[in-house]
């Protein structure tokens, strides 16, 4: 099948690379020239495992094409998909003008039927929106479908191209087809049937948002039971494992630390209690949610100023770790940012390492911080350590080469990444939710 996808964000170039991994053919376009410049000098402007193989293949093998011509698309595609960003508004809503305004260029350049995918993640009755801006400037006939994505950052590759489930919403039994036919090389014939799943495009489009705020209040609801953990001596990681051990809980999204953060679930969860606001509905739950993760993400630095008697003045503090998660270079909402614009604004001296992401913390934080190539680096002379993002490679640490560069001694982990091992007595290691760490077992 032709697919045309609008936009080579991190949504549509995964999107358009997986679905010329199985056989279409792709055409991706964006307004940026620069951006497909570098796509077309097999530059990947995002860091995502795996990405760049699957990109350069593919265009060896031409069923991958990038384009600043959008009408040269839209003419190519059969299926069309929307993969344009949806920034947050003040009022928490979903900025949907980048979508519109697609929708009205498809309209404009379409010269037959065409199917309209929206990946972009938009609220309840964008799909009816966008079909009211499609039939207002052609006469040609059209589909609108939801298919919103579900790619966690760091694993996005592998998520599309293994997917649990396909959603598909839409009331066209042409549309629906179609969109089976496009999905169904990710599976074989029967579990195709089973794992594509079809329903009305609200329902599709509502599914996105309670998958994502669901997921933020697992973490929501781990990181409060690690908080009471620490006030009744018990152990968090113990308790995780004894809930997580459940069938009917599991593990996934139950790992305590200090907040989310990314470009989704801040974002999601405030969009859909706009939602509720604007539809008079009482979210009482994810009311709490961000409001929570916001405090959560000043733990690592209440810590680190409680230590040093209220007051980190004169002090200096290395973080590894500024991505909001490992193996992903984004920073946005990234508790990293606060913890290091607290740190400086309490008059401390702050060194920071990450091994992808310091370039896009950069941009963001432009006060003065020492930017360290060797996480090690950062550790001269600092009274401090906090761990914000759980990198693999700062799993294994020569702890002794730790207290040996460090003036202080004082270790902060906020994603207990380092719960069970063996530290230097001289080290003092604080997690989160642990209380007396012995164990008899």
């Amino acid at each position: 099948m032709k697919v045309c996808i609008i936009g080579s964000g991190y949504v549509g170039l995964v999107a358009g690379a997986g679905f010329a991994e199985i056989g279409h053919d792709v055409m991706c376009v964006d307004i940026s020239a620069e951006k497909i410049d570098a796509l077309n000098a097999g530059e990947i402007p995002i860091y995502e495992p795996g990405l760049k193989p699957l990109c350069d293949r593919n265009r060896a093998a031409g069923r991958l094409s990038f384009s600043t011509d959008i009408a040269a698309g839209i003419r190519f595609g059969h299926i069309i998909v929307i993969a344009v960003g949806t920034p947050e508004r003040e009022d928490g809503s979903a900025d949907l003008s980048s979508v519109l305004a697609v929708a009205k260029t498809i309209a404009q350049h379409m010269d037959g039927y065409r199917i309209v995918a929206c990946k972009s993640t938009v609220p309840v009755g964008t799909n009816a929106r966008v079909r009211a801006v499609m039939a207002e400037t052609t006469q040609h006939p059209f589909d609108v479908v939801s298919n919103p994505e579900f790619l966690r950052e760091g694993e996005a590759v592998q998520d599309f191209m293994k997917p649990p489930r396909v959603v598909i919403g839409t009331d066209s039994q042409q549309a629906a087809e179609a969109m089976r036919q496009l999905y169904a090389p990710l599976y074989g014939y029967q579990d195709a049937r089973e794992r594509i799943v079809c329903m009305d495009p609200r329902s599709a489009e509502m599914t996105k948002y309670a998958a994502n705020a669901y997921l933020a209040t697992r973490i929501t609801f781990i990181n409060e039971i690690a908080n009471l953990c620490e006030r009744v001596g018990a152990n968090i990681e113990h308790v995780r494992q004894g809930m997580g051990m459940d069938p009917r809980i599991g593990l996934q999204f139950l790992q305590p630390g200090c907040g989310f953060g990314g470009s989704c679930f801040p974002k999601d969860v405030q969009a859909i209690l706009k939602t509720a606001i604007d539809h008079e509905a009482v979210m009482r739950v994810l009311t709490a949610v961000n409001e929570t993760n916001d405090e959560q993400k000043r733990v690592p630095f209440a810590k680190v100023r409680a230590h040093f008697g209220g007051s980190v003045a004169g002090k200096r503090v290395a973080i590894w770790g500024l991505a909001f998660k490992a193996h992903t270079d984004d920073v946005r909402e990234s508790p990293a940012i606060y913890i290091a614009r607290a740190l400086l604004e309490g008059g401390a001296e702050v060194a920071v390492h990450d091994p992808i992401a310091m370039d896009t913390f950069r941009r963001l934080v432009t006060d003065v911080v020492s930017f360290c190539d060797d996480p090690m680096d950062a550790l001269n002379d600092a009274d401090a350590l906090i761990l914000v993002t759980a990198w693999p490679q700062y799993a294994q640490v020569d702890w002794r080469d730790v207290a040996a560069r460090m003036r202080g001694n004082f270790i902060m982990d906020g994603r207990n990444l380092w719960s069970f091992q063996p530290l230097p007595n001289d080290l003092h290691y604080v997690g989160i939710g642990r209380g007396d760490l012995s164990c008899s077992c």
